[in-house]
């Protein structure tokens, strides 16, 4: 094991993931906290931006996105438990693309084009050849060359269940098809399904660290996944036990460590579901545009409900104030938070680490 040129004490940091992942005490939450270096490390040259580029998950350009990716980690310094990766990223929703949609660059994102018109029987494929999927693996394979020594690899945002079926059917067409073909959209689901963990097992295989590690959004000491269902808003309690509680509890099961993404004032009859997942270890609640920030005090019976479920929570703070009151609040219940911060200055920085340490 060793360490990066962008966090040198990385074997230190897996330790403590490795115990925090697991159940263990290490003192204080998980924390992931960002600052920019007071002096940025020598990098490759910066290349122009080629003409015409609207979003940084394009796939116009590979030179320019290794590019990026190279210079990523030198004017950022990682602290807590947080740690340098790049992302061969190509839109949130990766899957969709690799089963058949086509992608269209807005700024800040990429928009999955529906493409299943008829509901007939299923039949998504593994594509090798598939555009999207080889650009991937071109792209994953440089930056993991690029970033030897400098930084990991970070899992692209694949997504599943009916977040990926509505990439590719529609959204609207697949909340007819809840109603109209219910045997159907299980049947696509199982598909996905199947084909989402070809496509992890191939990158977890390519980006995997030397430990086997895998990130998303910070490090785990094996396989780790976000799962998400944003579709969930759109419906019941009841629906959402039927259709996605049974593919988070397959999908959880099949990787070592997991994550969930739970968005938006909609998804908050779902928590109950959620939590019955058996393991599903931790959830990332994010309250939608215009709600107060993760920390506030207006979301903590939320996190009680999760805690009490033995489930860890993802949240973000701005500065020692808010983490004070989270500890003051949560107790010795923080040590199951992973917490995200950005700090002005490294003094900032090791105060809110000292502030959660108990």
């Amino acid at each position: 094991m060793s360490g990066l040129l962008y966090r040198e004490d990385l074997d230190e940091v897996r330790k403590r993931l490795t115990a925090w992942w697991n159940g263990g005490d290490i003192g204080r939450p998980a924390m992931l906290v960002n600052i920019r270096r007071p002096k940025p490390l020598p990098t490759v040259p910066a290349m122009a931006k080629p003409a015409g580029w609207i979003t940084d998950y394009s796939i116009s350009n590979l030179e320019y996105r290794v590019n990026m990716a190279a210079r990523g980690g030198a004017d950022r310094l990682c602290l807590g438990d947080n740690v340098p990766y790049a992302a061969p990223d190509l839109a949130p929703n990766c899957l969709a693309l690799y089963l058949g949609c086509k992608g269209k660059e807005s700024p800040g994102t990429v928009w999955c084009e529906p493409f299943i018109t008829e509901p007939k029987t299923p039949d998504f494929k593994f594509d090798p050849d598939n555009i999207y999927w080889k650009f991937t693996l071109r792209l994953a394979n440089e930056m993991k060359r690029v970033g030897k020594d400098r930084f990991l690899l970070h899992f692209p945002d694949l997504i599943e269940g009916l977040d990926t079926l509505a990439g590719m059917r529609g959204t609207e067409e697949l909340l007819y098809d809840l109603i109209e073909r219910p045997e159907w959209v299980h049947a696509c689901l199982r598909s996905i399904t199947d084909r989402y963990f070809h496509y992890y097992d191939i990158l977890y295989d390519l980006m995997r660290d030397e430990v086997g590690g895998s990130c998303f959004w910070m490090w785990a000491p094996g396989r780790m996944a976000k799962f998400q269902c944003d579709f969930s808003a759109m419906i019941s309690a009841p629906m959402f036990r039927e259709f996605m509680v049974p593919v988070l509890t397959e999908m959880t099961e099949r990787v070592s460590y997991s994550m969930y993404h739970w968005d938006g004032p909609g998804a908050i009859q779902h928590l109950d579901a959620l939590l019955s997942v058996p393991k599903l270890n931790m959830i990332q609640w994010t309250p939608g545009a215009g709600a107060e920030p993760t920390w506030h005090e207006r979301w903590w019976p939320l996190y009680h409900r999760i805690f009490d479920a033995g489930k860890s929570v993802l949240l973000g703070a701005d500065n020692v104030e808010q983490l004070l009151a989270l500890k003051r609040e949560f107790g010795e219940q923080c040590k199951q938070m992973l917490i995200g911060t950005w700090a002005p200055t490294v003094e900032e920085a090791e105060a809110q680490i000292k502030a959660m340490e108990f």
